[in-house]
């Protein structure tokens, strides 16, 4: 504990002593690393700007989860903010991080807070965060007024407040003021009652809609190879470089790599795609023949 206190303690002196950019000199390591990946740019960008995510970190302390470890995730969030930044959009680097590092450390969080996700959505973010805060709010105002509202009235008020369904103030309020439980205890003290793993519903596929799935997956696959076999060389890199990856290319730089244009790999991945969807439809097209 200790050690992980002096550690975090450290990368916050290290984050205060870092330079501070002016937006002229933000913007040209912006462009140095999106135009030629600079990865020294790129370092000092993300330097610059840790003591904002270290910042934005220290405000979800309260929720009990290790400071490094939150600091960790808002570094991510300000790295993938950095990698998707656009200079050409006029608006300061710091203000487009922002909401990469508060999304990254609230999905870290919410991750994190209960062994069941509590939820993703956009409505369950904002009740997860929001929530106790508008009910000690609604509270205090009603107590002003001389009101006491009940549990449902509070919900009611709750979810418009935040602008979310009843439903989901009921969900959320259950998951947040519950507790995690082994799904291997028994539903009633008597031991040998059935565990409540016994009662959830197996969703896994039966063996004749696994096979029937399985040669579908196959067919399509060997369609796919069929239509990316109509390309060259140069068309098969970028589909595969810009559809096929986990992280996906950007036009810019495939560009650099090839020694083309952003606006030339465009109309080569349009082509490229126009040979594919023709060779696609006329395999449909076969597939209804023989069935006729």
């Amino acid at each position: 504990m200790a050690r992980a206190l002096h550690s975090d303690q450290m990368l916050s002196r290290h984050a205060m002593r870092a330079e501070l950019l002016d937006a002229e000199t933000e913007l040209e390591l912006a462009y140095a690393w999106r135009d030629r990946r600079d990865e020294q740019a790129l370092h000092r960008l993300i330097t610059a700007y840790m003591r904002l995510a270290i910042s934005m970190a220290a405000k979800f302390r309260r929720y009990g989860a290790p400071m490094n470890d939150l600091i960790q995730e808002a570094s991510l969030g300000l790295m993938k903010a950095a990698d998707k930044f656009d200079p050409d959009r006029g608006v300061r680097f710091s203000t487009y991080a922002v909401w990469w590092i508060k999304a990254s450390i609230q999905d870290y969080v919410m991750r994190n807070w209960s062994m069941v996700r509590t939820g993703s959505t956009s409505s369950q973010k904002s009740l997860f965060f929001n929530m106790r805060r508008v009910q000690a709010r609604l509270e205090r105002e009603a107590a002003s007024r001389g009101e006491r509202l009940d549990a449902h009235q509070m919900r009611q008020r709750i979810a418009t407040e935040v602008g979310v369904p009843l439903a989901d103030v009921e969900m959320m309020e259950g998951r947040l003021a519950g507790s995690d439980f082994s799904l291997n205890a028994t539903q009633s003290s008597d031991d040998e009652g059935r565990e409540w793993i016994d009662t959830l519903e197996d969703e896994a596929a039966i063996a004749s809609e696994q096979v029937e799935q399985d040669k579908d997956i196959d067919t399509l696959r060997a369609w796919l190879l069929g239509a990316m076999a109509e390309l060259n060389q140069r068309e098969r890199f970028i589909v595969k470089e810009r559809k096929l990856r986990d992280d996906p290319r950007t036009l810019e730089s495939l560009g650099t790599e090839l020694g083309l244009s952003k606006e030339r790999v465009r109309q080569l991945e349009a082509a490229a795609f126009g040979k594919m969807r023709k060779r696609l439809e006329m395999q449909s097209q076969e597939v209804v023949h023989f069935l006729a």
